[in-house]
């Protein structure tokens, strides 16, 4: 009896450790439910550089693309309750927003927050009534979104990257890396969503702007594939 019962006191202490180190594995055979990608924060003690009014704006640009990233996708979550789109918009897109807000800070560009789904910039708040009109028609068109956002945040920060580095802007450089690193996962994640409601070229689909074969995987910190036994979505603690 008391072997019996020493068994069962070392067994919650096993199960909680194979948790604690879980990467994505799942009681389904699908896409774990992910932890989100780790923070990032700007070190105050970095050099500040003069960079150009250019890249000034390119930071209030991404602050507001950020933003949009996040407010799409939760707003086409209420009709369309794709998962991928809750997933990243509270764990990865509230923080790559975070990010830039710190960027801003730190080189005195002003940032303007308004409610969700409204937007200073003329450009963003045209896009982002084009993606919620499309998004909230089918769950097909919610995962094409979550596509074409994140192909259009890539576009913007390879661009604002050269710019930076051609600045010396390391601190610019490092921030915007972050962001595309985990774009380059959202955009995975999306494409794989799209496969499993049987959309075999992904986000191909949409054609050859939103067909990026070459996008980097499994970047740290990104979407990890939840891994178990049987049907449905893997609860493992996957990332994104």
């Amino acid at each position: 009896m008391k072997k019996k019962l020493m068994v069962l006191a070392v067994l919650p202490i096993i199960f909680t450790g194979c948790l604690s180190q879980g990467q994505g594995r799942g009681m389904g055979g699908g896409y774990g439910n992910g932890g989100g990608q780790g923070g990032y924060q700007v070190p105050s003690a970095t050099q500040t550089y003069n960079i150009s009014p250019t890249l000034k704006e390119s930071i209030a640009h991404m602050y507001d693309e950020e933003r949009l990233a996040h407010d799409v996708y939760l707003a086409i979550y209420q009709k369309q309750p794709v998962f991928q789109l809750e997933r990243i918009a509270t764990r990865s897109e509230a923080r790559h927003i975070q990010a830039v807000e710190d960027l801003a800070k730190k080189y005195g560009v002003r940032t303007y927050y308004h409610t969700p789904g409204r937007y200073a910039n003329s450009h963003i708040q045209s896009l982002y009534n084009t993606l919620y009109r499309k998004g909230i028609r089918s769950q097909r068109d919610a995962l094409e979104v979550g596509c074409m956002v994140e192909v259009t945040d890539i576009d913007d920060l390879n661009r604002y990257i050269a710019e930076a580095e051609r600045e010396g802007a390391s601190d610019v450089v490092s921030v915007y890396d972050f962001l595309r690193r985990g774009s380059y996962n959202h955009y995975w994640a999306f494409d794989r969503g799209l496969k499993q409601l049987g959309v075999s070229n992904g986000c191909c689909s949409l054609g050859e702007k939103y067909c990026h074969p070459e996008y980097p995987k499994n970047q740290k910190g990104g979407y990890g594939r939840g891994r178990g036994h049987g049907q449905g979505m893997g609860m493992g603690r996957g990332r994104w």
